[in-house]
């Protein structure tokens, strides 16, 4: 059985989501400027309970499958998270990323994202990453271009959440174009 392997940082850990962070988890995911560009949102702390026990189950690195990591300040404080779906094929790998507002601005963001990427290129020989973004949500473009994503397709409403068309953007980046 495969494990998610703690990376720390200068500033953070990254770690599993435990059961120990659903408050913490729970305040910054039932925010509306978090949510706003995100299709799950909890209603309730037993939303986030699930969600976390639902997650713990997760076996990383496996097939179509999504894992989310906790991202915390060195003391453990979870700021974060950020979801790694791994592909089908076994080579690439989608991220997403949340960071309570709190701790926006500030870098952490960029840290996880790059320790991650460095986790799954180097450690897991990952070929291809990808970012599915919504281009409005203008701080997460400038995040992956910052990170040497390039914008690889831009689907005009073609997103549906909430009863609502979105437009959706794909960046990527490969294995051998990561420093």
């Amino acid at each position: 059985m495969s494990t998610f392997e703690i990376i720390t940082t200068d500033r953070l850990v990254i770690r599993m989501l435990e059961m120990k962070d659903k408050d913490a988890f729970f305040n910054y995911r039932s925010m509306p400027e978090v949510y706003k560009y995100q299709s799950w949102k909890p209603e309730d702390i037993r939303d986030a309970e699930s969600f976390i026990s639902a997650n713990i189950a997760v076996v990383p690195n496996t097939g179509d499958s999504w894992l989310q990591v906790a991202v915390c300040l060195k003391d453990g404080q979870l700021i974060g998270d950020v979801g790694i779906h791994y592909m089908e094929d076994g080579f690439q790998a989608e991220i997403g990323y949340t960071l309570s507002p709190e701790f926006q601005g500030q870098g952490y963001a960029s840290e996880a994202v790059r320790a991650v990427m460095d986790y799954l290129f180097g450690g897991l020989h990952k070929h291809r990453i990808t970012g599915s973004v919504d281009p409005d949500n203008v701080k997460s473009v400038r995040l992956l271009e910052n990170l040497g994503f390039r914008k690889e397709a831009h689907f005009i409403k073609s997103y549906r959440m909430n009863d609502t068309w979105y437009d959706d953007c794909v960046y990527a980046i490969l294995a051998d174009e990561w420093n």
